[in-house]
């Protein structure tokens, strides 16, 4: 039930909560739509968590490779952890319900998740060329402090970024009659167009946010490649050529599954108001769902050590 809230005479206002709609249009099957939502998240956490034992438990993956990857599998929970319970209290409830200070928090860890894992696309691209272009110097380049370092780094340079934007939300003054969100969770677009005042330093802010984390790191990963396709052509033999690229595959698929989406979102925020509301929805979820669900597939499909060592685990545990 919507819950009526009346403030005359208020100058400032900030709502005690916000509503979430789910997928817009939709309401009517959320039963049936929170079906394959709770697969995807069970998926997410499973497979995710399931690389995160495999490395633990395997020496002969404690190397720079496996250990980014790790980082990007406990990116991936972070960031499902991030959208699941109102996701799914939205669609099994019909709890629609968020408290403010609720909403922006969940928006500060789920935006912070996503800034961690362009960073640690970015590292696994510089770990695949020092690999390529310097296999005999890789262990003496990428050593565990080095990776330490890499990784509070990540850490350090999401949470810079992203700790002003609750308090720049904080300032405005919200409207009264503007207090149903667009998505199942707090999505910083999404927030800050609910308020009645200049959003103008919001919107910068959010853009200066996406240009130095993401629009950068793309760039970045892109020259990497370029760096790499120059060493590998560079080889006399085809196979080694096929060999270096195919220690690749994982890690440009892994790339082009959290990319795509954040364009797309990002184009749709800026430029699809006009578009239906469900779209918008539908992107925003891909973005954020899609992602965790798919690495720890492609990881294990190409990646015949990691697949050997999770099926390592999971004998374990059926055997236990």
């Amino acid at each position: 039930m919507i819950p009526s809230w009346s403030f005359d005479n208020i100058s400032f206002f900030q709502p005690p909560a916000f509503l979430m709609i789910g997928i817009p249009g939709l309401e009517a099957i959320h039963g049936w739509i929170s079906i394959p939502f709770s697969s995807m998240y069970t998926a997410a956490l499973a497979g995710n968590c399931l690389i995160l034992l495999a490395v633990r438990s395997t020496p002969s993956l404690h190397q720079p490779m496996y250990y980014f990857l790790s980082m990007l599998a406990l990116t991936d929970v972070g960031l499902t952890l991030a959208t699941m319970p109102t996701t799914l209290a939205v669609l099994w409830f019909d709890h629609r319900l968020i408290g403010f200070n609720a909403c922006l928090v969940q928006m500060f860890f789920l935006h912070f998740f996503s800034v961690v894992e362009s960073s640690v696309l970015l590292a696994m691209s510089f770990d695949r060329f020092v690999a390529i272009s310097n296999p005999l110097r890789y262990a003496s380049v990428l050593t565990n402090n080095v990776i330490i370092r890499i990784g509070l780094a990540t850490v350090a340079r999401a949470t810079l970024s992203l700790f002003p934007v609750p308090f720049l939300l904080k300032r405005l003054n919200f409207c009264p009659n503007k207090t149903i969100l667009s998505h199942s969770f707090c999505f910083h677009p999404d927030v800050m167009r609910r308020a009645c005042a200049d959003i103008t330093i919001n919107i910068l802010y959010g853009l200066w946010v996406v240009v130095s984390t993401a629009g950068i790191d793309s760039l970045l990963i892109v020259l990497s490649y370029t760096f790499i396709l120059s060493t590998v052509l560079s080889l006399a033999s085809p196979r080694e050529r096929v060999q270096a690229l195919n220690t690749c595959v994982s890690h440009i698929l892994a790339v082009l599954v959290f990319f795509i989406p954040v364009i797309g979102v990002s184009m749709i925020h800026r430029f699809g108001r006009h578009l239906p509301p469900i779209l918008h929805s539908l992107v925003a979820y891909v973005y954020l769902v899609v992602p965790p669900v798919l690495n720890p597939i492609i990881y294990s499909v190409k990646s015949k050590p990691i697949r050997e060592a999770m099926l390592r685990v999971l004998r374990r545990k059926c055997q236990s």
